[in-house]
C-alpha cells in the first residue's frame, strides 16, 4: 500500500513500503498551478505510485517532474510519467539534463544552473548542485523557498517503516543504516569528498523547515542543525579513509 501524507502546506510525501528491502521509496507531489513531482520510484512501483498521485491531482496535469541524480528509484520511472502527462518536463541540474537526459529521456529536460530558481505558481525552488552528494556527479537537491521543503534524496537516509514525518532527530537512524550498509555489499554508499562539507554548508545555509528524505521519515525542525549533524556522520563513517 502507498500512502500518501501531506508534510508541509501543499507538500505530500508518497511512500511506499517495500518488505524484502525493509525500505521505504519517497516521491514528493507539490500541489500548485504546475505541479511539480520530486522523484519519480522506479518503473516497478509506477501503478502504485500513480494511483497514490491520482488521489491529490490528476496525473495528466503533472509540468515538472525532477529528481537529484540518475539512478532507479530517483528517476527510473520518468518515461512513464512523461507519456501520461502531457505537458510535463524534466527539471534536474544542468550536468543531468546533458549528460543522462539527453539519451534517457522521451521528452527534453530543463537543466537548472546552480542556485537558479523554478517557479510553479505559489511555490519557488531553487536548485543546488551538489556533485557526489550523496552520489553522482550529477546529483542536486532543491530547495522550495515557499514551504521551507529541502528535497534532500538520500541524506538522512533511513531503514524500516517509520512515521512519515518527525520532530524528533533522524540523524542517529542515518547513522545506524550506514553503518549496517557498511557491513555488506552496500558499504561506500555515499562518497565523502573534499567538497562534502561545502555542499552540506550550502545547503544549512538556506535554512530549511523540513528535510524531506528518499528513505524514511521527514523530519521538521532546525534543517540547518541536522545536516550540520549529518555532516559529522558522514566524515566519521566515510571520511577516515
Amino acid at each position: 500500500m502507498t500512502a500518501v501524507d501531506e508534510i508541509a502546506p501543499d507538500v505530500f510525501r508518497v511512500s511506499t513500503l517495500v518488505p524484502d528491502l525493509n525500505l521505504q521509496f519517497n516521491q514528493f507531489l507539490v500541489r500548485d498551478d504546475e505541479p511539480l513531482l520530486y522523484h519519480t520510484g522506479m518503473r516497478g512501483l509506477f501503478p502504485q505510485v500513480r494511483d497514490a498521485v491520482s488521489r491529490l491531482i490528476d496525473p495528466a496535469q503533472l509540468r515538472w517532474i525532477s529528481f537529484s541524480h540518475f539512478e532507479p528509484d530517483e528517476c527510473g520511472a520518468l518515461n512513464e510519467w512523461l507519456d501520461i502527462a502531457p505537458l510535463a518536463r524534466p527539471v534536474t541540474s544542468e550536468v543531468g539534463a546533458i549528460v543522462f537526459m539527453e539519451d534517457f529521456a522521451s521528452r527534453a529536460a530543463r537543466g537548472l544552473a546552480n542556485d537558479e530558481v523554478l517557479s510553479t505558481g505559489a511555490h519557488r525552488f531553487r536548485l543546488r548542485h551538489t556533485p557526489h552528494l550523496p552520489h553522482g556527479w550529477d546529483a542536486s537537491m532543491l530547495f522550495d523557498e515557499t514551504s521551507g521543503v529541502l528535497f534532500c534524496s538520500d541524506l538522512f537516509h533511513q531503514a524500516g517503516d517509520l512515521e512519515p514525518l518527525t520532530e524528533s532527530s533522524v540523524v542517529e537512524r542515518f547513522r545506524d543504516t550506514l553503518d549496517t550498509y557498511q557491513q555488506g555489499p552496500l558499504a561506500n554508499y555515499m562518497p565523502y569528498t573534499p567538497n562534502t562539507e561545502r555542499y552540506l554548508k550550502e545547503l544549512a545555509e538556506l535554512k530549511p523547515s523540513v528535510c524531506a528524505a528518499m528513505h524514511g521519515s521527514a523530519y521538521a525542525g532546525d534543517g540547518a542543525a541536522a545536516l550540520a549533524d549529518l555532516g559529522i556522520v558522514l566524515k566519521e563513517v566515510y571520511g577516515s579513509g
